[in-house]
């Protein structure tokens, strides 16, 4: 976060106390994690400190280390609540004659926060994606956890109602809390039942963060940079547990491969910029060599090759073309072709009627697009955009922009909100 609010001034309010929440949550959960134990608790007690943050800020400011505030805040409440446990654990103890040495809980709390051994965003991603959960339960509980997410966007991201996304988290909390699953990293044996799950989450919070849901901004890089740091782990853990096993390998080279993109998505003035008109001198080229070597690792793992490692190929082509106008369609087109195999998903089959589009032609891309299941992406403003997009290459302009402005109307992202409507006023100017 850019400065600190002094006390006694309140510039932003509830915006504030949430752009703190964005940035803070994954570490003030996995800490109290591993001060109770119990992921369900720890995301309780963190729930608890933001509604006294919003209670409080607005009027005192934000405080000059926020964090801090929160993980404090929180952990009084957790202590309050183990002197509580105490206190009547020991008026049982007494009755049955049997009182052990009283000790000191507090300071075990706060030796256990101060602890720094360990990953614990790691340690909960692990533990959320607990194979007795079910997947869309552990995918909910730790985008919940680990970003900070509002259960509406959680829903956006999985394409689901709001009431449903709010009892996968419930849910799964109450089935870590029946199960005894403690806050901890699995042995080797039991990294490969959640490693899936485990990528799974890391992806949608790179995706949350490198295209955000809703808000203003086009980005949340915190998100997208705490998601790469998370895939370097884990595909550093993958490769001692799970030599053979590619995909962790792939995940790290897709998000490095996009995330080299990063500065160039938008223009000096925080405009959105789309990929075949960004400048390719701003790309990052060590991220670009990272994730080309990530790629390579994975091909070299000898296990089957996965949608994350299909997806890496496709940003590669991106990533080497010297420019927009010489990217290999074809192969991407071809990769497409695989990946819809591989994971027939709704926006697999959207991307991949864009790609048969810059290929084959707009008509090509169009057939496809015809095909794809639309009522899953009733509300998905990327679904109109990419009709427009096609519609535009055929010179189609008047229903290119009618889609565009389609897009614009049901997207919450104010950024891409901004991007559609221009493509609508082009689009218009062209017809």
């Amino acid at each position: 976060m850019t400065g600190s609010t002094p006390t006694g001034t309140a510039p932003g309010g509830v915006a504030a106390v949430e752009a703190v929440w964005r940035i803070e949550s994954a570490r003030l959960v996995a800490g109290l994690a591993r001060l109770t134990g119990d992921v369900g608790t720890a995301e309780e007690l963190a729930q608890d400190a933001l509604v006294a943050a919003l209670e409080q800020w607005p009027s005192t400011g934000v405080p000059p280390n926020p964090g801090a505030w929160l993980m404090t805040t929180a952990k009084n409440r957790a202590v309050d609540g183990f002197r509580r446990d105490a206190v009547h654990r020991r008026a049982v103890e007494r009755i049955g004659r049997d009182t052990p040495p009283v000790v000191d809980e507090s300071e075990a709390l706060d030796d256990a926060l101060d602890d720094p051994v360990g990953d614990d965003v790691l340690r909960l991603l692990f533990t959320a994606c607990h194979p007795a959960l079910k997947r869309e339960y552990r995918v909910a509980l730790t985008l919940r956890c680990l970003t900070g997410l509002r259960t509406d966007e959680i829903a956006r991201a999985f394409l689901v109602p709001e009431s449903v996304a709010g009892q996968r988290i419930s849910r799964a909390k109450k089935a870590l809390r029946d199960r005894g699953v403690r806050f901890e990293m699995p042995g080797p044996a039991e990294v490969r039942s959640r490693l899936a799950g485990v990528l799974e989450v890391i992806y949608l919070v790179f995706n949350e963060g490198y295209s955000a849901t809703a808000g203003d901004d086009w980005m949340r890089p915190a998100l997208s940079t705490e998601a790469l740091r998370l895939a370097r782990l884990t595909a550093a853990l993958a490769a001692q547990s799970l030599p053979t096993e590619p995909e962790a390998h792939g995940l790290a080279a897709l998000l490095e491969l996009t995330q080299s993109r990063a500065a160039a998505r938008h223009d000096p003035d925080g405009r959105p910029v789309l990929l075949q008109h960004q400048d390719r001198r701003r790309w990052d080229r060590l991220l670009v060599r990272r994730g080309l070597t990530a790629l390579a690792r994975a091909h070299d793992a000898g296990g089957p090759i996965g949608p994350y490692t299909l997806q890496a190929a496709i940003a590669a082509c991106h990533a080497t073309a010297p420019s927009a106008e010489e990217t290999d369609w074809a192969r991407i087109a071809g990769l497409y072709d695989v990946l819809a195999t591989a994971w027939p998903t709704p926006v697999v089959a959207l991307n991949r009627a864009m790609a048969h589009g810059h290929a084959f032609g707009p008509g090509a891309g169009l057939a496809l697009l015809d095909a794809v299941d639309t009522a899953a992406l009733a509300d998905y403003p990327q679904l109109p955009g990419v009709r427009g997009e096609l519609l535009a290459m055929a010179g189609r302009h008047r229903e290119a922009a009618d889609r565009f402005a389609e897009a614009a109307a049901l997207t919450r992202n104010e950024a891409e909100r901004a991007l559609f409507t221009e493509r609508a006023e082009t689009a218009r100017g062209s017809a």
